[in-house]
């Protein structure tokens, strides 16, 4: 500590207020951000000798100085620090690795013939959102039940817009085809109103308004009506059946729940709407100073402050399984926010105790699991590098793959994998420039290798402990040649090649110091965890590989069209939402986009459909 900063007198001079303190290193960096109702009790807390943790006095030996801003109010204080959290991100503050954007279902009640979307972003566009959904597959779900039970259009409004004939969904009962007027405005709003109710969790008052209609249209003779509303409301009781219903009554919360071990956290939060269980997501966060009883704050305020933009992501209770001590300061926040009451409580008793325990021990599994697993990687990378010979475990491992077709569009994919798996935000692709020769895989493999660890030579990416390239003697030669002309030494390299029939299981390892391959037991947890990276990196550079020439022939399609320029290209990619769009049109539908004469929508039209 420097020796200008004297603790015991500073401490002294503080207020008995509330307010926010920064401390700091001997450069002015920020190492870590507080919030006090007492500043002078809980400032001066950090430096007795007594009742302090091993990881608070790491931090207290750096700390050369500290400024401390004097807030009105205890809310006050709890926004300040979130903010100078989120700006400076000091290192000794929880961190929220796992925070992300939850995926919504998306009604546009603001259009004439509305439809349910799939939705992730912020929630300032007009019309309903529900959810938040645990995952996207959830949403896709809901919508899929959704547009078989009520037949709501899904397509987008270029393609609407411009419909002769009914599309393939009507014809396999997925649409009512509003687009060509099958159904009434008023009827399709029905639907739209009974498909809201249920995401509202309002299912039996549709039930009720099935019934009713279903024997309205019985009594009057129209039977194929009774027949449809039938199996409506038998399709609406089985999707009924497969939620989890939790509560007879309408209720929307969150459940938060905290579970701590060995110096690790895990946060779990469920989400409840309409009654139902939506499922749940986890948080991992980092937390330096190892203080579970102010974990559950910072998450509180992290996770709920960082969405202030869009209230209606925060449900009108919130319960936790430990008792917070900002839990009411941060209630009456949200609460003036959003316009109507939010509580944060410790659940006591009833249906949300028995959320609560639910949730708690879907936090302690994941704790548990992800503790395993990243035991199981432990040991996998000390059998790598016994298998290898290497001096020490490998940290980081990086993996190149190449992809075309025919020499087409050739993508490398570099993967990374650290201790605890796959660090997907490292990932990299590189698009392979033209001018090698169609299929020359060693000059797509040394452009890769040269793009990426030239920044690494800078500084600018990690350099790892253990370079993996798919294929034999060939590409770890071209391997070597990079890093000797970038002068990257004390790199391991190993050149992964398929055995004689290429059968998974007869890998063999090239690598400079042994003239002979490496060949490993089909058992071997080495050859396991090579085997993994090796197959990522391969459906890594595939992805991009049909991502790029997906995209160059939806151009070279029209591009050859003469006549069609690229401001015509543009307009007809607009109307129709795509390629895709575009070939199903027919030549009336081409006519009727702006710039589009017939003599050039039959010319297009041929062209895309050959034989026609």
């Amino acid at each position: 500590m420097s020796a200008a900063f004297d603790p015991k007198a500073f401490v002294k001079s503080l207020p008995a207020r509330p307010g926010v303190y920064r401390m700091l290193d001997p450069a002015g960096g920020i190492l870590y951000v507080g919030k006090a109702r007492h500043l002078r009790n809980r400032v001066g807390s950090y430096f007795h000798a007594r009742n302090i943790s091993p990881r608070v006095q790491a931090m207290v030996s750096q700390v050369a100085g500290i400024e401390v801003t004097v807030a009105n109010s205890d809310a006050e204080a709890l926004l300040l620090e979130y903010n100078l959290i989120q700006k400076h991100k000091p290192r000794f503050n929880v961190s929220l690795r796992d925070d992300k954007s939850y995926p919504y279902v998306w009604v546009t009640t603001e259009a004439p013939y509305p439809q349910l979307r799939f939705y992730r972003g912020p929630r300032n566009r007009p019309g309903r959102f529900f959810g938040p959904f645990t995952g996207a597959g959830a949403v896709r779900e809901t919508l899929q039940q959704l547009q078989k039970l009520f037949k709501l259009r899904n397509c987008e409004d270029s393609f609407f817009e411009n419909r002769s004939r009914p599309c393939l969904q009507y014809q396999i009962e997925r649409c009512s085809a509003p687009c060509v007027g099958l159904i009434s405005r008023e009827d399709y709003g029905h639907d739209v109103a009974a498909a809201v109710k249920v995401l509202e969790g309002r299912s039996e008052e549709v039930n009720e308004q099935l019934g009713g209609q279903m024997e309205a249209a019985a009594e009057a003779l129209q039977f194929e009506q009774a027949a449809r509303l039938r199996d409506q409301l038998a399709n609406l009781r089985k999707l009924q059946s497969q939620q989890i219903v939790t509560s007879a009554k309408s209720r929307d919360a969150d459940v938060i729940a905290l579970a701590s071990e060995a110096g690790a956290h895990c946060v779990v939060a469920m989400f409840i709407r309409g009654g139902r269980n939506l499922g749940s997501t986890q948080f991992f966060p980092r937390d330096p100073l190892d203080q579970p009883e102010a974990l559950m704050s910072a998450f509180l305020a992290q996770h709920y402050l960082g969405r202030e933009a869009v209230m209606g992501d925060i449900p009108p209770e919130v319960f936790i399984n430990q008792t917070v001590e900002d839990a009411p300061t941060l209630a009456a926040m949200l609460t003036e926010r959003a316009g109507r009451t939010v509580s944060i409580r410790r659940a006591q008793r009833g249906l949300p105790l028995r959320w609560c325990a639910m949730t708690m021990n879907n936090a302690q599994q994941a704790l548990r699991m992800r503790q395993a697993s990243r035991g199981a990687m432990d040991l996998n990378l000390e059998a790598l590098r016994e298998a290898l010979r290497l001096p020490e475990v490998p940290q980081r491992i990086e993996c190149f793959d190449v992809s075309h077709t025919g020499g087409e569009g050739t993508v490398a994919s570099c993967v990374v994998f650290g201790t605890e798996g796959p660090l997907k935000s490292d990932y990299r692709r590189f698009n392979i420039k033209e001018a090698l020769a169609p299929g020359d895989d060693y000059g797509a493999m040394r452009e890769a290798l040269m793009r990426r660890y030239k920044r690494a030579r800078s500084g600018d990416v990690p350099t790892p402990d253990l370079l993996l390239v798919d294929g034999g003697r060939g590409q770890l030669a071209q391997a070597m040649e990079v890093l000797k002309s970038l002068d990257l030494t004390g790199l391991a390299v190993v050149a992964v090649a398929k055995g004689a029939d290429r059968r998974v299981g007869q890998e063999r390892l090239f690598t400079p110091e042994h003239p002979e391959p490496i060949v490993l037991p089909p058992d071997s947890s080495a050859l396991h965890l090579i085997q993994r990276i090796r197959d990522e990196a391969h459906r890594f550079a595939i992805t991009g590989h049909r991502r790029r020439r997906a995209r160059r022939h939806q151009q070279s399609s029209l591009e050859v069209i003469p006549g069609l320029g690229p401001a015509r290209r543009r307009e007809l990619l607009k109307q129709f939402g795509g390629l895709q769009g575009i070939l199903r049109a027919g030549i009336d539908d081409l006519a009727g986009v702006r710039g589009i004469g017939r003599p050039l929508a039959t010319l297009i039209y041929e062209h895309l459909h050959p034989g026609a």
